[in-house]
């Protein structure tokens, strides 16, 4: 399989995993080191973070719509740009949101991409 394509399969395992709330997906998805900007608040948070809120529920997809996705690899290091619809709840708050989100991947030893840092940002509608 060509690099991209392998980088374009875990990106669309990353938005299957977050839909079904999969943290064992999810585990294997995100590196330990992964630092999330975005949000409503513009925070940073942690792999840790992510994972606990898909465990508790306390964030919940129920859409996640891909309109357009862009793949760049370079050596063991690659990056997703994903436009697309996510809606779902955060703290039992309905969501909906036309996002873009743009992440580094790192190829692991056995040639596993993994996330270590991403950025999300509203898009125009």
């Amino acid at each position: 399989m060509e690099a991209e394509d392998s980088l374009r399969e875990a990106e669309r395992r990353l938005q299957a995993a977050q839909l079904a709330g999969d943290t064992a997906e999810l585990d294997r998805l995100l590196d330990d080191r992964l630092i999330f900007t975005g949000g409503p608040d513009g925070g940073t948070y942690s792999k840790a973070d992510d994972l606990a809120n898909h465990r508790s529920r306390r964030q919940a997809m129920t859409r996640v719509d891909e309109e357009e996705l862009t793949v760049l690899v370079a050596g063991d290091a690659g990056v997703t740009w994903f436009l697309g619809t996510l809606e779902g709840t955060f703290d039992g708050v309905p969501f909906a949101a036309r996002l873009r989100y743009t992440r580094t991947w790192l190829r692991d030893g056995v040639g596993d991409w993994r996330i270590v840092a991403a950025h999300a940002s509203p898009a125009a509608g």
